[in-house]
């Protein structure tokens, strides 16, 4: 997801460079969006292996 998130954000800057306002905005609202979601997933699966943890070996 964070390919895709990269992808977005250099179509977006290539289109900025050209002055393709409706598709660099586009493609960096679709970047953010993915980011966002991508930091998100992060977070939850941090928190649950603090969470859940590593129990010793018996």
């Amino acid at each position: 997801m964070l390919g895709w998130a990269i992808t977005f954000l250099l179509i977006a800057l290539v289109a900025a460079v050209f002055g393709f306002g409706g598709i660099a905005a586009a493609s960096a609202g679709i970047a953010q969006i993915i980011f966002v979601i991508f930091v998100i997933l992060f977070l939850v699966s941090a928190i649950a292996h603090v969470i859940r943890g590593r129990k010793p070996p018996m």
